[in-house]
């Protein structure tokens, strides 16, 4: 066993669970070396779990497994795989939001990633236990047994949103048979986390890329692509670089503002799967509705005083009202352009009677 304490994925809540005396006591050992894990028992092995734990009676094992469905980000399941399978299998929903399930036998020999290999990081979790208890980490993902990427870590590594999850199995499969996939990247990411393994050929414009013969495609955009509608095999990965600067009058409701971005956005081709973060002045950090609307999208609202915003260079004239209202003369540009790291404006200000928007793309995203 390494010494020191193995560090979860960032945010990542993992729960242990063990129903034998044996497994009872290895979950002791990972939750002492594993930093952020929470130990359940049976109450029957208790004695065997050392200081930190919580039981229950052997008789709630699938209600406390149905209840950490979406608690828990991860769960280590120290138990048979065939009961973890018959316990989970009403519980499955999709591997964008079903969390990691490794499963662990009480003699500590195998870490098995059962489900939500790479979205859900049980490789990684499976890896980790092995890690620390010394068992081998069983990975079966075509990708990971062949040593080569998959698109779905591609995205979840750069924070990138997945267009189409049904996409990535095809994508998948076509780098495991070694076709060419033709790929258009502006923000250079993906060429060097490839790192040189698989067929895939990068272009300069998505309609070279289209036009290429190859097999599949992958378009790294947060524009919404017609061509996509002619191509089977194409993936698209949304970075999250989009601002949006806002700013509106009192009360302005969410579904007002919304329908205002999402018409714009819309008008330029751009995804909002790619908008990063909301940008506005202080005076508006308790506006519900903007409040509410970035709640929807769950992105960061970020607020710049005034000072702040007066002191950057934008295009619109200033306006009188912004500055009677917040005491900045103007709101939507500076603030998306500040949000933005200095970025491009790709929409100057537009305003309705209640809102104002301005888009900028983040700078280097």
């Amino acid at each position: 066993m390494a010494s020191g304490k193995v560090t979860l994925p960032e945010a990542m809540r993992v729960a242990i669970v063990a129903i034998t005396r044996r497994g009872a006591q290895l979950g002791q050992r990972l939750s002492e070396n594993m930093a952020g894990l929470e130990f359940y028992v049976s109450r029957r092995y208790a004695a065997f779990a050392g200081n930190r734990y919580n039981s229950f009676e052997p008789n709630e094992l699938k209600t406390l497994i149905s209840s950490f469905w979406n608690q828990y980000d991860g769960l280590v399941l120290i138990m048979a795989t065939g009961i973890v399978v018959r316990m989970i299998s009403p519980l499955l929903q999709s591997k964008e939001t079903d969390p990691a399930v490794v499963v662990m036998d009480d003699a500590g020999r195998f870490a098995i990633a059962l489900l939500s290999g790479h979205l859900g990081g049980a490789n990684e979790l499976a890896g980790r236990c092995a890690f620390t208890s010394g068992a081998c980490a069983v990975i079966t993902t075509a990708t990971d047994a062949n040593d080569l990427p998959s698109f779905d870590m591609l995205a979840k590594e750069q924070g990138w949103t997945i267009d189409d999850i049904s996409k990535v199995k095809a994508l998948n499969t076509l780098m495991l048979d070694n076709e060419e996939i033709a790929a258009f990247d502006p923000t250079g990411k993906t060429g060097p986390w490839l790192n040189d393994r698989g067929n895939v050929t990068f272009y300069g414009t998505i309609a070279e890329a289209a036009n290429s013969g190859a097999r599949g495609f992958l378009f790294v955009t947060n524009n919404i692509l017609a061509e996509k509608t002619s191509l089977i095999n194409a993936l698209i990965l949304r970075p999250r670089n989009l601002v949006l600067g806002l700013g509106c009058n009192r009360d302005t409701p969410a579904d007002e503002i919304e329908a205002f971005v999402m018409a714009h956005l819309n008008n330029l081709s751009l995804s909002p799967k790619s908008i990063f973060c909301i940008a506005s002045v202080a005076a508006k950090r308790d506006e519900a509705g903007l409040v509410e609307f970035a709640g929807r999208l769950a992105v960061p609202l970020r607020c710049f005083e005034a000072d702040e915003l007066n002191q950057v260079a934008f295009p619109s004239p200033p306006s009188e009202h912004a500055l009677a209202a917040v005491g900045a003369a103007g709101v939507a540009e500076p603030a998306a352009i500040l949000a933005s790291s200095g970025g491009l404006l790709l929409l100057e200000k537009v305003k309705s009677s209640n809102v104002t928007l301005a888009v900028a793309e983040l700078k280097g995203g």
